[in-house]
């Protein structure tokens, strides 16, 4: 099958720079979409949690380099993956992509989140993670997007995570994913989880710890640590790219305070 993604006669996926060579092409994806990312990190970006959302975020991140940004693959895909001997993943049909995500983010949406014990929610949403990424929905760009939706689905759940983790160990955490995936119509079940699993776990385990912080520093300053006001200085402190002390804490919620008086 002819690829409609690539200039002809090459693997260079076709972009807004025109750009021919692979290794140029990834060094600008990667320019633009760490700046995207950044600014996702810093934000409450996404208030619910369906395939439109997933879409909308793959558009945010991929804008400046693809025209088909936030758009489903047209075409089934297969990539050669050195954990599993050069074999694919068995990703989704192209036709099944919506369905598929939907199920798994469905599953996702009713899980009892709030029921659960740091060690389940690590297990479960490491379980939904690799299932979502599975359906690969994108022609390129699906595992930036899935882990960044994840995240902050996860965190939605009042579960905060070390996405830097992520980010900082990008070539672990696709073989993880591949590993947490590796189930096929032919070879059978060869999935192990126990990889994405560990890294997630002590993404958990950081981001839990960070918001134990903000909420000491919450409580000093003379204010209930509420949900609004973690998440909103946990927001702060990612965009100032540093936790922010006491005094300043206390100054940036009085703030608030004065501007809902307003």
């Amino acid at each position: 099958m002819i690829d409609p993604y690539v200039y002809p006669h090459t693997e260079v996926l076709k972009n807004f720079a025109n750009i021919r060579d692979d290794s140029k092409l990834s060094c600008m994806e990667a320019e633009y979409t760490s700046i995207r990312l950044a600014e996702l990190v810093t934000k409450e970006s996404v208030s619910r949690f369906d395939f439109a959302a997933l879409c909308d975020m793959h558009y945010y991140i991929f804008q400046d380099i693809y025209e088909w940004a936030g758009q489903v693959r047209i075409i089934n895909i297969e990539k050669a993956e050195p954990a599993l001997g050069g074999i694919s993943i068995e990703y989704s049909d192209c036709f099944d992509i919506e369905r598929d995500a939907s199920y798994v983010l469905d599953k996702m949406s009713r899980y009892a989140w709030e029921k659960a014990c740091i060690e389940e929610v690590a297990k479960k949403f490491s379980k939904y993670l690799a299932e979502l990424w599975k359906v690969h929905p994108y022609r390129e760009g699906n595992t930036r997007t899935i882990v960044t939706f994840g995240s902050q689905f996860i965190e939605s759940k009042g579960f905060y995570i070390d996405s830097d983790l992520f980010k900082d160990n990008a070539q672990y955490m696709r073989t993880a994913l591949v590993a947490a995936s590796a189930i096929f119509g032919d070879l059978g079940d060869k999935r192990k989880p126990e990889y994405l699993e560990a890294i997630i776990t002590d993404a958990l385990e950081h981001g839990n710890e960070m918001k134990r912080r903000v909420i000491n520093v919450i409580q000093e300053a003379g204010y209930q640590a509420t949900e609004q006001r973690i998440r909103a200085v946990v927001f702060w402190n990612r965009s100032a790219q540093r936790e922010h002390n006491v005094n300043e804490v206390r100054a940036y919620l009085e703030t608030a305070k004065n501007r809902e008086r307003e």
